[in-house]
């Protein structure tokens, strides 16, 4: 997704400066974007995998929630106008740490876009984008060949499919309005 983003990005705003930075170092953070004319900030630093997730209580709290808190702090204190959340569909009434994690990341972009009106503070949700890294396609793809049963988490959960140019283009929109 990383890369589609990237690339229509680059076509649609010249001069745009592609970087990853570790949202739990505040300083180090704060000092790339102050020496750079940062417009749009896009978060998409989440710990996604579930059982990972779970199994790593901790930093998955210090990456989804304290790094969403740095990124809109930082955003607010240097007037980064433009400010994007990827989230996930498991925060929406969450049943794991990892959807959990996500909602109160989104309360913190919530927070903040309620109280600095001038800023945008956006939230895009997503389920399974299709031949993603962690999509649940491959896995059902393997079962299904090897003739096994689908493993499902819950019989009545609903999944959802986009393929990565719908994700890449829902962001990009999201962002240019």
């Amino acid at each position: 997704v990383l890369s589609i983003i990237r690339r229509n990005l680059i076509n649609k705003f010249k001069g745009y400066n592609f970087k990853l930075l570790d949202i739990k170092e505040f300083n180090s953070f704060n000092n790339y974007v102050k020496q750079n004319k940062i417009d749009y900030i896009f978060h998409s630093a989440a710990y996604k995998h579930v059982p990972l997730v779970e199994d790593n209580i901790v930093e998955a709290a210090k990456n989804n929630i304290i790094g969403t808190y740095n990124i809109a702090k930082l955003a607010q204190e240097l007037e980064i106008t433009n400010c994007l959340l990827v989230s996930t569909d498991k925060a929406v009434r969450p049943t794991n740490v990892m959807g959990a994690s996500k909602r109160i990341a989104e309360n913190i972009f919530q927070a903040y876009g309620s109280k600095y009106e001038n800023m945008n503070y956006s939230i895009v949700r997503f389920g399974n984008v299709v031949n993603s890294k962690g999509s649940v396609l491959p896995m059902f793809s393997k079962q299904i060949e090897n003739r096994l049963p689908i493993e499902l988490t819950h019989i009545d959960v609903e999944r959802y499919f986009m393929t990565i140019p719908d994700a890449s283009k829902l962001i990009i929109e999201i962002s240019c309005k």
